[in-house]
């Protein structure tokens, strides 16, 4: 039992199993950065051979992934929110969450910085910058992770993004790798994940600008669908697929994957 990647567009990564196994197969309901980044094709494999379980990875912003979820769309949720996904669980949605692994959130921008917030260290402090000068910001604004903690660190500004929608403030609608391309296109800062970034390859002459805040932190976590809720669910492979994350076989496979010799997770699963 469990320790109690672009655009909004589903993204089906589907690794083959054992011929013994092919009944064997579960759905994960993911936000993207973990499918953007690379991370599923260098840990699936290892999980299918290890267990010949077929995993069905469905890409999309947090909130969406939470939305399938509860439709039963899915036997494992993985995303990176944690209030709610907590929700989701208090709701009965999923037998119980852990946390899975962490990275940050950065903000990137032109070289030329506009706003003068190269450097910085104070999110909130960067923003309100942003909006003081009037220098173009891209939002995802779909209700995913990141889209929900871009909300809260403005929260916490005297600034409401809203009165500047459509001018400064540009909602793209869309997932991470669209919106770097349309903030990158129109020359604006963008709040994205490090892993998506450090994989993202239309950089051009954009550089990470804000990092190292604490409210920044990005924690993912890891939680199987409940089957009181979602009859169909597969609990068996469910669980065997968030056990083996939150394993020490999982957990040093999560650690090892690099982009560009830079590691992009950090395994942070309890101890059991």
């Amino acid at each position: 039992m469990i320790r109690t990647a672009f655009g909004a567009t589903a993204i089906a990564l589907i690794l083959a199993a054992p011929a013994a196994a092919q009944d064997q197969s579960i759905i994960v309901q993911s936000t993207t950065s973990t499918a953007n980044s690379g991370l599923y094709d260098h840990l699936l494999p290892i999980f299918a051979d290890e267990t010949g379980i077929t995993v069905n990875v469905v890409a999309v912003g947090t909130g969406q992934a939470i939305r399938n979820a509860e439709n039963c769309d899915g036997d494992v949720l993985l995303v990176h929110a944690k209030p709610s996904e907590q929700a989701f669980v208090e709701a009965g949605f999923g037998t119980g969450r852990t946390d899975l692994m962490y990275n940050d959130f950065v903000i990137v921008g032109p070289a030329a910085d506009p706003a003068g917030i190269g450097g910085m260290t104070d999110a909130q402090d960067a923003l309100t910058r942003i909006a003081e000068a009037g220098a173009l910001f891209a939002s995802r604004g779909d209700d995913s992770g990141t889209h929900k903690k871009e909300v809260s660190l403005w929260a916490d500004t005297d600034v409401d993004p809203g009165t500047g929608s459509g001018d400064w403030y540009r909602e793209t609608g869309s997932g991470m790798g669209a919106t770097l391309n349309a903030g990158i296109g129109m020359g604006a800062y963008v709040m994205t994940d490090r892993a998506t970034w450090i994989s993202f390859g239309n950089k051009q002459d954009y550089e990470i600008q804000v990092e190292g805040d604490a409210d920044l932190f990005n924690q993912y976590g890891v939680i199987p669908v409940n089957p009181e809720k979602c009859p169909s669910v597969n609990i068996a492979a469910a669980e065997t697929f968030a056990d083996w994350l939150l394993s020490e076989t999982g957990q040093a496979a999560i650690g090892a994957y690099r982009v560009d010799g830079q590691q992009l997770f950090f395994p942070n699963a309890p101890e059991s």
